[in-house]
């Protein structure tokens, strides 16, 4: 096999048809099918299902194998070119939600001023959708949350940030600045379905305390649970970045100091070694927080102040 076959099953993959994945890689049609043809010959399956334009079983395991191959000579010819030159590549960054809204613009800024031909690609998703595309090699690195337990990756923690209930001022919890968790027994509110990671934070933290947190309905993110506290459909416990520091309107930030700190955390493979763009980001990536971390309410940097390992 070599890389143009690989190339052609990919753009099939990302565009559907033969023709629109030629169309995609500046060539035609028949160049397409014949390389996808010898890859199939070689290895003995069919790939594409030609009835219904889709990848076979076998078709979607050589692609997701595909994929991290490119990525990777693509890697080596920007690591090569950065070698006597300025630093240039693609990053593939995965980020969740809540901290994409706070980190990013800065962070693509100031990547942008520093590393002018380090070219960002940035993909917002869960924790548990982006510690895949880690480990597979489809991102270089992801800004996740903690817990992330895989021996395949490095772990680095970034920040800790409080979980807070935040309440439209139509709530009555919104009249207090703090409240003991024990003032949230049994008080309906909006929280992360059961088995998510924030949900399991927060049971254990409720068992702790020997109190029971009554979901008024579960709400499968974190950037949604968020609004509609605002809203005023009920009050959520979220992490203080999902109310960004700009934000303002009737609404309450309100502590409860029993809750334990969430920490958001650099992940990446641990071989092969990070590209020199991905070195680029993550370096740019620790000064804007330097910088920007004291103007998000609820966020802490000093080690002390959260536990440093894989671990909440």
């Amino acid at each position: 096999m070599d890389v143009r076959q690989l190339s052609a099953l990919v753009a099939i993959a990302d565009h559907g048809t033969f023709s629109a994945a030629a169309r995609a890689l500046y060539t035609v049609q028949s160049n397409v099918s014949g390389h996808v043809a010898k890859l199939e010959k070689e290895l003995g399956v069919t790939l594409v299902d030609r009835a219904n334009g889709g990848l076979t079983d076998e078709g979607a395991r050589v692609v997701e194998r595909a994929r991290r191959i490119l990525h990777e000579i693509d890697d080596i010819a920007a690591d090569i070119a950065s070698l006597d030159d300025e630093v240039s590549g693609d990053a593939r960054i995965g980020v969740i939600g809540t901290t994409a809204r706070w980190l990013m613009p800065q962070l693509l800024t100031a990547v942008e001023q520093s590393h002018p031909r380090v070219h960002p690609i940035v993909y917002e998703g869960s924790t548990s959708a982006l510690i895949p595309g880690v480990v597979s090699g489809r991102l270089n690195a992801a800004i996740v949350h903690l817990p992330v337990d895989d021996p395949e990756l490095v772990i680095e923690p970034l920040f800790a940030e409080d979980l807070l209930v935040l309440a439209n001022a139509r709530h009555s919890i919104a009249g207090h600045e703090t409240v003991s968790i024990h003032d949230l027994d049994e008080v309906p509110l909006l929280l992360p379905p059961k088995g998510a990671a924030l949900r399991r934070v927060l049971d254990r933290a409720a068992a702790a305390a020997g109190i029971t947190l009554r979901a008024q309905a579960e709400i499968d993110g974190v950037r949604l649970l968020a609004s509609l506290a605002l809203d005023g459909y009920g009050a959520a416990i979220v992490p203080a970045t999902a109310v960004p520091h700009s934000l303002t309107g009737d609404f309450s930030r309100v502590t409860v100091p029993e809750l334990p700190r969430r920490v958001v955390a650099w992940a990446r493979r641990r071989r092969p070694a990070p590209s020199a763009a991905t070195q680029a980001v993550e370096a740019v990536l620790h000064q804007v927080i330097e910088t920007r971390a004291d103007d998000q309410p609820g966020v802490h940097l000093d080690t002390a102040a959260f536990p440093l390992g894989r671990t909440t």
